[in-house]
């Protein structure tokens, strides 16, 4: 069981890869827990991915599919994974590609959702300024620690509508690429957080049924 989840800002990918992960006692692998991860064990490929963090850029293809290949030579990634995060370019993709082996399908899901409703969830999201902990909708404090919820500044609307279009145009190329795979499947991530999560295990159980 190989589950890559794609969508844009606000989709509830991570959301829906942690729950899918859980569900199938899997590992979810996320492009911030690897580089955390990375950096903590002071690897050659984790100081670079610091160095170019600490600086303010974004990590590239090189590091990142070097991050990558170690955390999926791990054994617990043998029953399988859902990648949340990664990868985030067609070069990366394209590495993806060389290390997941004939034993399962890489299954590939998008989470479609409109514009304007990324806009809504997304400006009205509220941040744990301790921990980092997505709030709930109308909370004033971290169910996780007890934080005070606040507002980044990117997530300004004005600023969201930039976010998603540098988003889309970063991303699309990625989504043609997987567009042409027979395990490419689309949901409609304007639903309710249950009912994406049942769309979403059904496009795996078509697929692997597809390829079967």
């Amino acid at each position: 069981m190989r589950l890559l989840i794609l969508g844009p800002p606000g989709a509830g990918k991570g959301t829906q890869a942690e729950r899918f992960a859980r569900e199938r006692g899997i590992p979810r692998i996320s492009t911030g827990d690897i580089l955390r991860d990375a950096v903590q064990a002071g690897s050659a490929l984790g100081r670079a991915a610091k160095a170019v963090m600490d600086s303010g850029r974004l990590v590239g293809d090189d590091v990142m599919i070097g991050v990558i290949t170690e955390r999926l030579a791990r054994p617990d990634v043998r029953p399988g994974y859902v990648l949340d995060g990664f990868p985030r370019t067609v070069a990366q993709a394209v590495a993806l590609d060389g290390l997941v082996d004939d034993q399962a399908p890489l299954v590939i899901v998008d989470v479609e959702v409109p514009e304007e409703k990324l806009v809504e969830r997304l400006s009205g999201r509220m941040i744990c300024s301790s921990c980092g902990w997505l709030g709930a909708p109308g909370a004033k404090e971290c169910a996780k620690c007890g934080g005070t919820l606040i507002q980044r500044p990117d997530d300004r609307p004005d600023v969201v509508r930039e976010r998603l279009r540098v988003f889309m145009r970063a991303t699309q190329p990625l989504v043609e690429y997987y567009r042409r795979y027979p395990t490419f499947r689309s949901v409609d991530g304007d639903q309710g957080e249950s009912a994406v999560a049942a769309d979403i295990a059904a496009a795996v159980a078509s697929v692997l049924g597809d390829t079967r």
